[in-house]
């Protein structure tokens, strides 16, 4: 007698869901095996794995990785490894991992001036002269890609060995980003670095105020966030799931209409401001990038009642996150800092809850005045953020994904139905 199979109803409407929350998680990168298969990356790759930054990058999903190959460490660059206590073998390595994962065309269609990009070491919190990222330039008569910045070294890209988007790109290097201090030709006895540069292990605990003022370009919301005392509560809401913050530049404030004036608000509405500009979860730039759930609560959602002040998240034009709050809409400049379970990323307008600033038609879609597009034709004289201003809301590859997942869908119900 031939076994019939029972499938509810039930069954049906729950396994496409499960199928599209199976293919949406994002894969961690393996450093590690992706290394592997590069022998001449040997040395660089025990480099990334003793100091416990391979480990460190297990819970990313987005990165450009600085490999140095073995041909190009010399005998005093490989000393000098030994020698470093493990905090700053670490730090000097956080310099080769950028938070971002950057194409073959991407290099290609760097400006003149070149792009700022955050490295894992400014994201630690702890910044050399101001400034963990580093510059990517490209001389467009030959060709060649240096990257640097005032606190580092400035290092040759070799070639571009592996990229897998939207995770990983390996490129590799000339030789060591070595941040200023650091004298890699000592040979008996380590310089150790002045006070104020020193690669010191991480603070205990999260000072949000230290980070702004870190940030250097966080100075008007620093003195609303530490003048409403909001900033106390977010310091004590980082315990759990931990917390996002989105935090206006300077510029963004000054863009603000001139009919809003945030000053004015009565205390209550201007705490409510602030806190719809953070998340009760922590997410890393790589994270918001394949975020699942486009609507996200905010602080003020869980004060105000569900539904209300959320924020709609999005990826446009490959790897741009936008933030889109019923008012404005911005993007995701920098990251100012991301460390487990915090992470602070500087955007380009002030998130305007649309409960309090009601506002008819669609939301305003302006790209940031001072951002860079990732163009050939631009020739603006300071380096920018690697980022592009948002064309559309939704992608065609998110539209491409959902007829996809549609088509799945139907096919899984015919099939289960043949079964019954």
């Amino acid at each position: 007698m031939a076994n019939v199979i029972s499938i509810s109803h039930f069954t049906l409407l729950a396994l496409p869901y499960l199928l599209v929350l199976l293919s949406s998680t994002a894969a961690a990168i393996n450093v590690t095996a992706v290394l592997s298969s590069f022998p001449n990356l040997s040395s660089f790759s025990n480099l990334l794995v003793s100091s416990g930054i391979a480990a460190e990058l297990s819970g990313r999903n987005s990165l450009t990785l600085l490999a140095v190959p073995n041909s190009q460490f010399s005998s005093a660059t490989l000393d000098l490894t030994r020698r470093l206590p493990p905090s700053a073998l670490a730090d000097l390595l956080r310099f080769h991992v950028l938070l971002q994962f950057l194409s073959d065309s991407d290099l290609r269609r760097l400006p003149p001036s070149g792009s700022a990009v955050t490295t894992l070491y400014e994201a630690s919190g702890r910044t050399f002269f101001g400034s963990g990222s580093v510059n990517v330039t490209r001389d467009p008569a030959s060709g060649s890609v240096t990257i640097g910045s005032p606190a580092t070294k400035n290092v040759t890209v070799l070639k571009l060995l592996e990229t897998k988007p939207p995770n990983i790109t390996v490129l590799t290097v000339d030789s060591l980003i070595v941040p200023t201090g650091i004298d890699i030709t000592a040979s008996e006895t380590l310089t150790p670095p002045p006070t104020s540069t020193s690669l010191s292990p991480p603070p205990a605990g999260i000072n949000l105020t230290q980070i702004l003022i870190n940030g250097h370009n966080f100075n008007v919301a620093l003195s609303l966030l530490v003048a409403s005392g909001v900033i106390t509560e977010f310091e004590n809401d980082e315990r759990g799931a931990g917390i996002t913050v989105f935090v206006p530049t300077d510029s963004a404030f000054s863009d603000l209409p001139s009919n809003v004036n945030l000053q004015s608000l009565p205390a209550a509405q201007k705490a409510f401001v602030l806190k719809f500009h953070v998340l009760h979860s922590y997410y890393t730039l790589g994270s918001l990038e394949s975020i699942t759930n486009p609507v996200q609560p905010t602080l003020a959602t869980e004060e105000m009642g569900a539904g209300s002040y959320t924020l709609n998240i999005s990826r446009v034009n490959g790897s741009i996150v936008t933030i889109n709050s019923g008012v404005v809409l911005a993007v995701v400049t920098q990251t100012a800092f991301d460390q487990n379970p915090v992470s602070v990323f500087g955007v380009s307008k002030v998130l305007l809850p649309k409960e309090l600033f009601p506002k008819s038609g669609q939301p305003v879609a302006t790209a940031p005045p001072h951002e860079i597009s990732l163009s050939p034709e631009s020739s603006d004289e300071q380096p920018s953020r690697l980022v592009s201003p948002p064309r559309e809301i939704v992608s065609s590859g998110a539209v491409k994904t959902t007829l996809g997942f549609l088509a799945l869908w139907c096919w899984c119900i015919a099939f289960c139905y043949v079964l019954v």
